[in-house]
C-alpha cells in the first residue's frame, strides 16, 4: 500500500499541490488518481469489493497525502469518515460504488445556525407524500458540489434524540452550493456552504433509525474523523520538519564557513521540532493501539488526539517559519502553504476548545455533551 500511495503522490498529488492551492481549485486529478489506485475504497469491506483495511491503514494514507497536499488529504479523510457511516448503515449499491472508486462521499454536519456544534442541527426533515423533505443551511461541506453523496444531518422526523442522518445525492433537486471557499489554508478542499431547499429523498435514505444520528456520529463517524484529522496534522508536521531540515542542511553562512545546521541555536530549534513531531506520532500510534486492543482509555485517546496533533502542527509551523526566516515566506518553497494548512485543524469542528471540554467531561464522569447525550 505504501508504494501505491507514494506513486500517486509522486505522479499526481505533489506536482499539482502548489497550483491547486494557489488557485483554490478542487484537486480533481488527485482524487481520480486515488480512486483508480483503489485508495478511495481502502476502508470498504471486502464483501462489497473494498480493501477491508482498518483505521491504521487509513491514517497512514492520510499522513502521506498531507506531506504533499493538505487539501487532498482533507478530502480523503472526510471520504473515509463518511464511508464509516455508510459501511454501517448505507445501501449496498453505494457501498459497492465506494469500494470500486466510483463514489466520493462527504459529511454535511456543520450548520450556519449552530456552527461547530455539529450535535445540534437546525436542519429539518418532514414526511411529505411518501418522501422526506429536507431543508437546511450547511456552513462548511468539504468537496461541496464535487462529492457524489453527502451523509447529511437533520433534526429527527419524530424520534427521540437530537438528530437523524440521511444520504443525500449530489443531483437532488433543491441542493445547491450556496457560496464559495476562499480560505487561508486547505484552499483546494472546496469547503463551501450548501443549502437544501425542499430537497426530497426517499424514506429509505435514512441511515440508521430516526433520532439515532448522534449515536451513529459519536460511535462510528467521530473516531474515524478525529484520528484521521490527527493523521493529517501529522503529515503537515512532517512536511514542515523536512523543509526545516533541508533549509538548515543546505543554507551556508559563507562568512563563517558553516552551515546553519552547524549553529547551536538553529540545531536546538530543529531538535524541538523533531521531538514534537515524534511525540505527536507516538500519541497517534497509541490512540490506534488503544482502539485496536479495546483499551479502557480508548475513547479518551480519541478525544485527545486531534487536539494534540492540531496544536502541535500550529506550534511547529510557527517554529519553522521563524527558523527559516524570510525564505519561509516564499511560495515556491512550500513552507508557508504547509503552515497555512496547519492552522485549519484547531478551528475545525470539534475545535480544540470543544475537545478539551469533552476530555474534561469524560475525566469527571460528566455527559459528553450538554443535554445529557453520551
Amino acid at each position: 500500500m505504501h508504494t501505491v500511495v507514494s506513486d500517486v503522490i509522486a505522479d499526481v498529488v505533489a506536482p499539482s499541490a502548489a497550483q491547486v492551492d494557489r488557485a483554490g481549485e478542487f484537486p480533481r486529478a488527485a482524487i481520480e488518481a486515488l480512486a483508480k489506485a483503489g485508495l478511495l475504497g481502502l476502508t470498504s469491506s471486502v464483501e462489497v469489493g473494498g480493501g477491508g483495511q482498518g483505521l491504521r491503514a487509513a491514517a497512514e494514507v492520510i499522513t502521506e497525502l498531507a506531506t504533499a497536499c493538505g487539501s487532498t488529504a482533507m478530502i480523503t479523510l472526510m471520504h473515509y469518515s463518511a464511508t464509516a457511516a455508510l459501511e454501517a448503515h448505507g445501501p449496498a449499491e453505494v457501498r459497492q460504488d465506494i469500494a470500486a472508486g466510483r463514489y466520493l462521499a462527504m459529511l454535511a454536519f456543520s450548520e450556519a445556525g449552530s456552527r461547530s456544534h455539529f450535535w445540534a442541527p437546525l436542519s429539518t426533515a418532514e414526511a411529505d407524500g411518501g418522501e422526506i423533505r429536507l431543508d437546511a443551511r450547511k456552513s462548511f461541506v468539504t468537496a461541496a458540489g464535487e462529492a457524489d453523496g453527502y451523509v447529511w444531518s437533520s433534526r429527527p422526523l419524530s424520534g427521540d434524540g437530537p438528530m437523524t442522518l440521511w444520504l443525500v445525492p449530489r443531483d437532488a433537486a433543491g441542493l445547491t452550493v450556496s457560496g464559495s471557499y476562499d480560505g487561508l489554508g486547505l484552499r483546494a478542499n472546496a469547503s463551501s456552504p450548501m443549502a437544501a431547499e425542499g430537497v426530497r429523498v426517499p424514506a429509505d435514505a435514512m441511515l440508521g433509525t430516526d433520532g439515532d444520528g448522534l449515536d451513529i456520529a459519536l460511535a462510528t463517524v467521530l473516531p474515524t474523523f478525529l484520528v484521521l484529522n490527527a493523521a493529517c496534522s501529522l503529515g503537515v508536521i512532517e512536511a514542515l520538519a523536512a523543509k526545516a531540515h533541508e533549509h538548515l542542511a543546505k543554507t551556508n553562512l559563507a562568512h563563517l564557513g558553516q552551515r546553519l545546521a552547524d549553529q547551536l541555536p538553529a540545531r536546538s530549534s530543529y531538535a524541538r521540532i523533531r521531538t514534537r513531531a515524534d511525540q505527536t506520532r507516538a500519541f497517534l500510534n497509541d490512540t490506534l493501539a488503544a482502539l485496536e486492543s479495546g483499551r479502557e482509555d480508548a475513547m479518551l485517546r480519541v478525544l485527545q488526539v486531534k487536539a494534540v496533533a492540531a496544536e502541535a502542527a500550529v506550534e511547529i509551523g510557527d517554529e519553522v517559519m521563524r527558523l527559516c526566516g524570510g525564505s519561509a515566506l516564499r511560495r515556491d518553497l512550500g513552507i508557508e502553504r504547509h503552515f497555512r494548512d496547519a492552522l485549519a485543524a484547531r478551528v475545525m469542528a470539534p475545535t480544540t476548545e470543544a475537545l478539551h471540554d469533552f476530555v474534561g467531561r469524560v475525566s469527571f464522569g460528566l455527559p459528553l455533551l450538554d443535554g445529557g447525550a453520551s
